[in-house]
């Protein structure tokens, strides 16, 4: 049985980094229909909010990992602690290293144009073992999706990581859930940009402290308005403590 904690009643999977990769591995080494992972922060708990779709697919997704401080924060004020943050970043690196280690092929879905190319040379330079199955960009209109889905199933990726950014990446794998032919469909955001050299990840400093969110604002200041789901989902965390 999951170990899950509800945070603003959404589910999250109370895991550590090591065992989000290993029920991963599992998934890769059986027979069976796409696993959907899904690697929210508190913007993503905050929409899911409003929006009962995000929240229904979160709910079903089979794995939710903690990707943001503020829900580590959050789990501790409800007395549920979730072990430790597990960023998409990070999980999608020990994915690509155990993808190495065992010959696993991924398929890149999303970015700009060239981003998800660019990404694969270099996840290929880090990891020379894996195969690359295919990459497509982000930028296509709806009349586009059959045929980037034909194109991913025919390359038949043991692993699809989608850049689409939060929640489209989501709802995307999650229309497609029964007809992808894929083991795990992986939403990954700007992971695609910081493995194609276009962004930088904030220095460790930053990650160890949990103030990546910080980093970015600092780089990049018109973020504020995003940034202001943190201190509501707070408020939010802590009135619900109170009912």
């Amino acid at each position: 049985m999951r170990n899950r904690v509800h945070i603003l009643n959404v589910p999250v999977d109370n895991v550590s980094l090591a065992d989000a990769q290993n029920q991963i591995a599992e998934w890769l080494e059986a027979e069976q229909h796409c696993k959907i992972v899904v690697t929210p922060n508190t913007e993503i708990i905050m929409k899911a909010q409003k929006d009962p779709e995000l929240l229904q697919i979160i709910q079903s997704a089979d794995l939710v990992v903690p990707d943001g401080i503020g829900l580590i924060y959050a789990s501790r004020i409800l007395h549920k602690a979730l072990q430790e943050r597990v960023t998409g970043v990070d999980l999608m690196h020990q994915v690509l290293k155990y993808c190495h280690q065992h010959g696993k092929s991924i398929y890149i879905f999303g970015g700009k144009p060239g981003v998800a190319e660019k990404a694969s040379e270099n996840i290929s330079k880090s990891f020379p073992n894996i195969r690359i199955a295919g990459t497509t960009h982000g930028y296509f209109d709806v009349s586009e999706e059959e045929g980037i889905l034909d194109q991913i199933n025919e390359n038949s990726p043991d692993v699809l990581f989608v850049a689409l950014g939060a929640p489209k990446q989501e709802k995307w794998i999650y229309k497609y859930r029964k007809r992808l032919q894929v083991k795990v469909a992986m939403g990954v955001g700007g992971s695609i940009d910081i493995w194609a050299g276009t962004a930088k990840r904030a220095p460790k400093i930053y990650q160890d402290l949990g103030l990546e969110w910080f980093y970015r604002l600092l780089k990049e200041p018109w973020r504020y308005k995003r940034m202001m789901a943190l201190p509501h989902f707070m408020v939010k965390v802590l009135f619900s403590r109170k009912k």
